[in-house]
């Protein structure tokens, strides 16, 4: 067992203050979701999994005639290294890159938004560390301590009162810009669907994303994280508490994709190293699919937990506990048809080695009642 981890990073300080945010990103139609911002992400990365210079980012971005500041200082993670500034390739990147746009990556997004670990960069205030406290906050204390996850209040004007009534925020001349901005962000990406305590595709996805940001963000204090601390680095940060009611089903399967984050390299699954050292490993008891698109991992207790992971960690699910969908149907995935075809496949197999029940299902009903 890893020694509980340290808190949030003790340069941050506590007042909260909106920053660029009350400039106008220019999001579009609300049908659109987060569409601009899965295109700048693509666009600044220029389609590849690896950290880019931010003013390489920027220069990239800027024949979309869109402001910059937005995705690169609330939405990617920064870091520094060798006196250049670099914005990282993690799992929103990951996602942006290797599927359409839809709203399940607005929805990972928006997690990414409010959970708010940004990184460090040159001329960046101890603030912008963390810039969005009050929208982390305004999700934690109001959203879910208060309206129990009932979304339909949320707006500009309940945003703006939570603001004015913090002793935290800061921003007093830009409040009333501020809470149209959110209120607007939660509404093109769907905050109210994040109460339904299901496990979901963008749920496994910000689980990935949050452990991402936290490893990350230690690493800025010199800090590193050990496999043992990673639940309690989740439980730390809130995690569970930004992302929707509390489900036992989403407890259950937090322990299952931590393993699953593990085996796959964890942090590392994306750099280069780790993937020349897996390609040069042989592993008999895996197949590699002969496939560079992302696979598949799915666990056999529950078809809901699915989490799309690099092709070369895909030998490894296995020995996390999951099975393996090649990209195609991890593409087009349908949770009903999914589990309908396992369920005749599990009947086939019963059938092909003669086991047939012993009791009938009004004697079953009757034993699970009781006397």
């Amino acid at each position: 067992m890893s020694d509980p981890p340290d808190g949030p990073p003790a340069d941050v300080p506590d007042d909260w203050k909106p920053g660029s945010f009350t400039k106008n990103f220019s999001w579009g139609p609300l049908s659109d979701g987060l569409l601009r911002l899965w295109e700048s992400i693509r666009l600044g990365f220029a389609g590849k999994m690896a950290d880019v210079p931010r003013e390489l980012f920027r220069e990239r971005v800027r024949s979309y005639e869109r402001p910059d500041f937005i995705p690169m200082n609330f939405f990617l993670f920064n870091r520094r290294a060798a006196g250049i500034d670099y914005i990282v390739a993690d799992e929103l990147v990951f996602q942006a890159l290797n599927f359409p746009h839809s709203p399940r990556f607005d929805k990972l997004a928006l997690f990414t938004f409010n959970f708010t670990y940004a990184g460090k960069f040159a001329r960046a205030s101890a603030a912008q560390r963390r810039p969005a406290l009050w929208a982390h906050h305004y999700i934690r204390d109001r959203v879910g301590n208060q309206l129990n996850w009932n979304t339909a209040p949320v707006n500009a004007d309940d945003i703006e009162a939570f603001l004015r009534d913090s002793l935290n925020y800061r921003g007093q001349q830009s409040r009333r810009k501020t809470a149209t901005n959110l209120a607007y962000l939660y509404r093109a990406a769907h905050l109210n669907e994040l109460k339904d305590p299901r496990v979901d595709r963008w749920w496994v996805d910000s689980l990935f994303l949050g452990l991402d940001r936290l490893i990350d963000d230690r690493k800025l204090d010199s800090k590193s994280t050990a496999d043992g601390q990673l639940s309690s680095l989740l439980h730390m940060s809130g995690f569970s508490e930004l992302t929707g009611p509390k489900s036992l089903e989403r407890d259950l399967a937090k322990e299952h994709l931590i393993r699953l984050y593990i085996a796959c390299g964890g942090r590392e699954r994306f750099s280069d190293s780790y993937v020349k050292q897996l390609t040069e490993i042989t592993l008999s008891d895996f197949s590699i699919p002969n496939d560079d698109r992302p696979q598949g991992a799915i666990h056999p207790t529950n078809a809901r937990i699915l989490k799309s992971i690099p092709r070369i960690c895909a030998m490894l699910a296995k020995d996390a506990g999951f099975d393996l969908i090649d990209a195609d149907e991890l593409l087009n995935f349908n949770l009903e048809d999914f589990v309908m075809r396992q369920t005749r496949e599990a009947l086939r197999r019963l059938q092909e080695q003669n086991i047939e029940p012993t009791m009938t299902a009004g004697e079953l009903l009757n034993l699970t009642r009781g006397p």
